[in-house]
């Protein structure tokens, strides 16, 4: 099944665009929360717990889960948009 290069090319960009995104969330969530910031959100407490602390060591691995999920949902999307889907 050939596919149009060009629409091929936009569907690539709009992959990559999502990456880029996604990525940027997951770096500002470990190292922007869990290092950089970590002194200025331990003032604030979470469940008993410092925030900073709690972005190092439960938050990020959630949001990291999160953006599985939401890489998923978007990939679905862009795939039926694009016609690429499995279905």
């Amino acid at each position: 099944m050939a596919q149009d290069p060009g629409k091929m090319k936009a569907y690539w960009k709009k992959n990559l665009k999502t990456l880029f995104f996604l990525l940027l969330v997951w770096f500002v969530v470990s190292f922007g929360f869990g290092i950089l910031l970590v002194e200025e959100l331990n003032t604030i407490r979470l469940g008993g717990y410092k925030l900073g602390f709690w972005f190092a060591q439960q938050g990020s691995i959630y949001a990291f889960v999160v953006l599985i999920f939401i890489y998923v949902y978007r990939m679905n999307k862009l795939d039926k948009e694009f016609d690429v889907d499995e279905e």
